[in-house]
């Protein structure tokens, strides 16, 4: 009865690994948490129960078990998900690189605790150390899921990054696959288990140190990118204030002609030269300059709106803007300024790309009640959209479109929302922002 009982408890650190998995993806479920981790932990029992039962009546070691049920938990993992693959993949090959090293420090404890044994299995006390050591894994790791990783995740700043980190875990798990001994005899020769030991902790603190690195760049690529982006608000914003002292110096030379205008229009007015004062009037009114730049009284979001309405223009793209927002915003600045210059950035390149009897950009935003605000954005588009499982793929470059990425987290952090619609060579986002 032991026996069986540890071969169904040697796999049953597929669910730990499991809650590990989820921990860092609360925010991205297609299911209720609860729900989901209810349902996972009643299919890893049944999962641990039929595969310990089949190791032990064929008399085959639990790794082969462990192999194929990883795989079916790993496509479960990914159908519960919505995030991209190349991320929700990466943090499963994490877990199961650091698990197949406790894996490993499990069967030296088994090899010291239980030298006769023979089975294909660990030993119960080995066993119930593994089952132990996972948990423990967890419990030290809950804090870093939960903070770091999790921001890691939500952050698209470097979302390339993700697709060179799979090959880090998967070199240690076939590292810790090439270590586990064939027999237990081996480990015996030549003061091999200590060897075996002392191997097993140097992959681990290595892998450690790998994840660490990965960290650290990552968030420093985080920093930049929020650096660039606040230097590209910067920028926008001096655009706006240059293009106003334009208008402003426009505006005064204007003026110091004006008394010239009105005596000219007198003398044709004398004269009874109704054709010439016509004409003059027409060229007159076509000389006074344009003024009207503020687009809303909050000056971050007038000057990115300003900017993207002067490369319209520049472009002869026809942009309809209407922003009722006030000088004080309920959301961060930032946020709004961000979601704006993403979405206008998107709707310009889109339009570009666009028949010029097509061209069309619409805009408007506006206060709903004290603490939200309603983002619409409206573009024309020919071609094709790349969607996948509410996910779009870019069309500048390999993978995920990083700007609806990033609109989608702002939107979502604080309780709002984002609808990305597109029919009849028509694009629409509709974001919701809500302040705390």
């Amino acid at each position: 009865m032991a026996t069986i009982l540890c071969s169904i408890m040697e796999l049953s650190i597929l669910l730990p690994g499991m809650l590990l998995a989820y921990i860092p993806m609360k925010q991205h479920l297609r299911f209720h948490f609860i729900k989901l981790i209810t349902i996972i932990t009643l299919f890893i029992f049944s999962l641990c129960l039929t595969g310990g039962l089949i190791s032990y009546f064929l008399n085959i070691k639990t790794l082969w078990i462990l192999f194929p049920s990883i795989i079916i938990c790993g496509f479960i993992y990914l159908y519960t998900l919505h995030i991209s693959y190349w991320k929700s993949v990466s943090v499963f090959l994490a877990i199961c690189a650091v698990f197949s090293c406790l894996g490993n420090i499990a069967k030296a404890m088994d090899i010291l605790l239980c030298p006769t044994n023979n089975t294909p299995y660990l030993c119960l006390k080995a066993t119930l150390f593994y089952i132990l050591i996972c948990w423990i894994f967890v419990g030290i790791v809950w804090y870093p899921s939960t903070h770091g990783i999790r921001n890691l995740l939500e952050d698209i700043a470097f979302a390339k990054t993700w697709y060179f980190f799979w090959i880090l875990p998967i070199t240690f798990i076939g590292l810790n696959v090439f270590m586990t001994p064939a027999s237990s005899y081996f480990t015996y020769t030549d003061n091999m288990i200590q060897k075996y030991i002392i191997i097993i902790f140097i992959l681990l603190i290595l892998l450690f140190f790998f994840y660490a690195m990965f960290y650290f760049m990552a968030t420093n690529l985080n920093k930049n990118e929020h650096l660039w982006q606040e230097n590209q608000f910067l920028f926008m914003q001096q655009a706006q204030y240059d293009n106003l002292c334009a208008a402003i110096a426009e505006t005064k030379s204007a003026r110091h002609d004006m008394r010239h205008h009105f005596n000219t229009l007198q003398n044709l007015a004398n004269r009874k030269e109704w054709e010439a004062l016509t004409h003059y009037l027409c060229e007159a009114q076509m000389s006074i300059p344009n003024t009207e730049l503020n687009l809303c009284e909050n000056t971050a979001v007038d000057g990115i709106a300003s900017h993207y309405a002067i490369l319209c223009k520049k472009t002869n793209t026809p942009f309809s803007i209407k922003l009722d927002l006030p000088k004080t915003l309920p959301v961060p600045e930032i946020d709004l300024c961000l979601v704006l210059s993403n979405l206008l950035e998107n709707a310009l390149e889109s339009s570009l790309h666009t028949s010029c009897t097509r061209r069309q950009i619409y805009v408007q935003a506006h206060l709903h009640s004290n603490n939200v605000i309603l983002l619409t954005v409206e573009n024309t588009y020919d071609g094709t959209i790349n969607e996948k499982d509410g996910i779009f793929q870019s069309s500048k470059h390999f993978g995920i479109g990083i700007g609806t990425q990033s609109i989608r987290h702002i939107a979502e952090k604080n309780g709002g929302y984002c609808r990305f619609t597109y029919n009849n060579g028509v694009f629409c986002a509709n974001i919701m922002l809500r302040g705390k």
